[in-house]
């Protein structure tokens, strides 16, 4: 058996401190000092306890490679002997080869780099942004397709033309089971039951799909960045075409990363009407396909594919959001408004009805129901900086109307940017608004540095008007453009 086999067959996931340490041999304290100091690829379990971890054995004997000189002579050759001691037991334990990997192995380490989405101690509203009904079109990326529709799913991930091992679907139908809810703490639940899946069997290309739908859907139920996010979504998502490229989920998953970090339309376009090419009637296909119509203005096209969505999923409240969503930028804000009205009641804990309400109440004028709908958003996605924009809004709204509440965001909004948290296109817009033009442009070239989504309608912003005859602004605004406008391949 080759060198790669017995390596593939030894990979497994350690689970504690405990068994990292067993593994190398050493105390629990010296593989903690590593991870540490010299970078020890240990994962923080996603919604557990406080110092939970686990590691997968292939990580950390690539880890291994070329730290002789990092570390002492007699540690180094213990660890190497018992590593080296696994592979060699599982040669002779395992008989039955495994499943043959990617054909390009290399994307696994961004596919499988397991960072969740912080869980911040006060929750709070993202998208706060609200005196911008352009800036909410945002929001509608935001997609997800109903229990009832897991079934169709499940039904194309056994019908692929890989056979999974049990273990593997196992794992696939549990994160499966999470994915569909949603929330923070799910999807990244999702995040590690499709990633023990694509460990146990990396041949298994809908396993990649869940995982690269988890991050699509992390950057926009929780506050994981796009530059997080969206890289390892298409990592994921290119590596289950590359190993079935029949899968109508793999060319779904693949459009929506390609618009949105790649910010390549064409492309993205011609996955998603390959994803229905190959099954018509698939309900995340027609989904995701209408969220991208109408990002790109396409509000008529994007009614037709939403429609289409609802029909073949009549009880799904996310497909149900977001056409309420479609409809308010079709010009049909009185349906819009009564059908998000009623699926608040029918599904309170779905965070984008509450985003998308509130951007309609600040439209209104309604700031009371404004403040109210922003922040439970925010606490339904646990953003942290959200929340504490909101606050501030609101106190700067009580004070000194709309200019006040500017004035009272701005602050908090820096703080949060400083510390890693919030929307550099949101602050940017903040400081535009309150007539700040050289703040506004720095946080406009951080905002395009970070592929923040905002970006994708710089020019249709009015926040930005006073700033159109400005060059450093054009040249920014040009350079998304000529991204968003090349040809198709």
């Amino acid at each position: 058996m080759g060198d790669s086999s017995a390596r593939q067959i030894a990979n497994h996931r350690l689970d504690s401190w405990k068994e990292i340490a067993a593994f190398f041999g050493r105390d629990e304290r010296t593989v903690r000092r590593w991870e540490k100091e010299r970078g020890l690829p240990a994962h923080r379990v996603p919604g557990g306890l406080r110092g939970g971890v686990f590691a997968y054995t292939d990580e950390l004997r690539e880890w291994l490679k070329g730290r002789g000189d990092e570390l002492e002579t007699a540690e180094s050759e213990t660890i190497r002997a018992v590593a080296n001691s696994e592979v060699a037991d599982s040669e002779e334990i395992e008989s039955t080869p495994p499943s043959e990997p990617p054909k390009n192995p290399a994307a696994l380490a961004p596919v499988l780099d397991l960072r969740p989405a912080p869980a911040p101690s006060h929750p709070s509203f993202a998208s706060i942004a609200v005196w911008l009904a352009p800036l909410a079109v945002v929001a509608v990326l935001i997609a997800a397709f109903s229990f009832s529709h897991r079934e169709t799913r499940y039904k194309n991930a056994l019908a692929a033309p890989h056979s999974p091992n049990t273990e593997a679907q196992e794992l696939y139908l549990k994160g499966e089971y999470h994915w569909t809810k949603r929330t923070p703490e799910d999807l990244n639940k999702a995040v590690d039951y499709f990633t023990q899946s694509i460990v146990k069997d990396p041949s298994y290309a809908q396993a990649y799909v869940g995982l690269a739908d988890c991050y699509n859907l992390l950057r926009e139920f929780s506050v994981m960045p796009p530059d997080e996010a969206y890289p390892r979504a298409l990592a994921a998502a290119q590596t289950a075409v590359e190993l079935d490229g029949t899968s109508a989920g793999a060319h779904n998953s693949l459009a929506f990363s390609t618009f949105y970090w790649n910010w390549d339309p064409a492309t993205a376009e011609r996955e998603h009407k390959r994803a229905l090419e190959l099954d018509p009637n698939f309900v995340q296909g027609h989904h995701w396909y209408a969220t991208f119509l109408l990002a790109s203005g396409r509000f008529q096209e994007a009614l037709e594919q939403i429609e289409q969505a609802r029909k073949l999923d009549p009880s799904s409240t996310t497909i149900q959001a977001d056409k309420g969503w479609i409809l308010n930028f079709a010009g049909r804000k009185g349906e819009a408004f009564a059908l998000l009205q009623q699926l608040e009641s029918t599904d309170p804990a779905l965070a984008t009805t509450h985003g998308y309400l509130a951007t309609i109440y600040f439209d209104r004028k309604d700031y009371g129901n404004f403040f109210a709908e922003s922040k439970k958003a925010a606490q339904l996605r646990h953003d942290e900086a959200g929340w504490a924009v909101a606050n501030a809004a609101e106190r700067g709204y009580s004070a000194a109307g709309l200019h006040g509440m500017r004035e009272s965001m701005l602050p908090v909004q820096k703080e949060m940017f400083d510390r890693g948290l919030g929307s550099a296109y949101e602050l940017a817009e903040t400081c535009a608004l309150l007539g700040k033009k050289e703040e506004a442009l720095r946080y406009l070239q951080a905002a395009y540095e970070k592929r923040e989504i905002g970006m994708l309608y710089l020019s249709r912003d009015p926040a930005f008007n006073t700033l159109h005859d400005d060059l450093v602004y054009k040249e920014i605004t040009q350079r998304v453009e000529k991204k968003l406008s090349k040809p198709q391949p």
